[in-house]
């Protein structure tokens, strides 16, 4: 999609993908603006500081829980990006009621403000935690992706659109293994949960490409789920202190050895492309034709860290750690 002299909404704007979304955007696709929308000031005031004289940035205080403020704020938008979420596990498990507001109720408002003003096409960030959740986070982001779906269908009759787009861990990110591991190299004693554990990985560029050339392909209603690589906490461990001593600390709350990014129920309304699969929904209500891209997945296909065809290698991971920088 060419977003030369669109104007675009990132919600959770000043977040380590909002902030490398601004980025590629400003760099590659000239919009005429961005609106860069999140409640912390502090973190507006120093990414202004970081692009002084960028004409096409405006920042919007707010919160994605009122929705008043979101339909004033996305006036006039192309593109609705909603990467604004409660993320960390242990708080949102601490925190039900937060965490519910945020994630589940913020989608909702988003979804209002998007069909007053007829956006054309929103998409939003999802989570490999919300497939069969185990933790709340997971939960609330089940129903986010099930009320952007639905959306459509209250939409049918506007221009507006929804999607989400559904990945892994990102290398590097706060809370994630690799920081921690890098963190307890120096003290040559690295605490692994358990050594069969494995999870998918993408890098924060990887996210953003991802996201932005979904837009071309989005029809209203999808699921789309990269193709990346896999490997297992041990090699992590292997490729960052592979002398350091190994304690197992047994698996946390609210985690799974492995996590999956297409089920095997959803495989039967799910498609392949070149670099994707595509999650269509159950109940398409707002359309009569087919979903026609790509080709169906094999009967009972299951998208999981475990069995994933491509594992990212020690040596692999260890050529990324010198230019490795954590997400802030």
């Amino acid at each position: 999609m060419d977003l030369s002299g669109k104007t675009i909404f990132i919600s959770g704007g000043t977040g380590s993908f909002g902030k490398a979304c601004i980025e590629a955007l400003l760099a590659e696709h000239d919009p005429r603006v961005i609106r860069v929308f999140s409640r912390d000031e502090l973190k507006q005031s120093e990414l202004q500081a970081r692009y002084v004289g960028e004409s096409r940035l405006r920042f919007f205080l707010g919160d994605v829980r009122d929705r008043n403020r979101l339909v004033g704020a996305t006036r006039g938008v192309d593109l609705i990006v909603h990467a604004a979420a409660l993320k960390q596990v242990p708080a949102c498990e601490y925190n039900p009621f937060e965490a519910a507001q945020t994630n589940i109720v913020g989608a909702e408002n988003v979804v209002a403000a998007a069909i007053a003003n007829d956006v054309p096409r929103t998409l939003l960030l999802s989570s490999d935690k919300a497939v069969n959740p185990v933790n709340l986070y997971g939960a609330t982001k089940l129903c986010a992706e099930k009320i952007v779906t639905q959306a459509n269908a209250l939409a049918a009759d506007s221009l507006a659109r929804f999607a989400s787009v559904r990945y892994g861990n990102v290398v590097g990110s706060r809370g994630s293994v690799i920081p921690i591991f890098l963190a307890q190299a120096d003290t040559g004693r690295i605490t692994i949960t358990d050594e069969r554990m494995t999870r998918f990985w993408i890098t924060l560029r990887q996210a953003v490409e991802f996201v932005l050339t979904r837009l071309d392909l989005m029809e209203g209603g999808e699921v789309f789920v990269p193709k990346i690589p896999s490997m297992r906490v041990s090699e992590i461990a292997d490729a960052i202190a592979p002398d350091a001593e190994r304690v197992i600390v047994g698996i946390r709350p609210g985690e799974k050895l492995s996590e999956v990014l297409v089920t095997e129920d959803e495989s039967r309304h799910a498609r392949e492309l070149a670099d994707c699969y595509v999650i269509h929904p159950e109940f398409p209500l707002w359309r009569s034709d087919p979903y026609t891209h790509g080709s169906p997945v094999p009967e009972g296909f299951r998208y999981s860290s475990d069995t994933n065809p491509e594992q990212l290698t020690a040596a692999e991971l260890r050529a990324m750690l010198p230019t490795l920088q954590t997400v802030p």
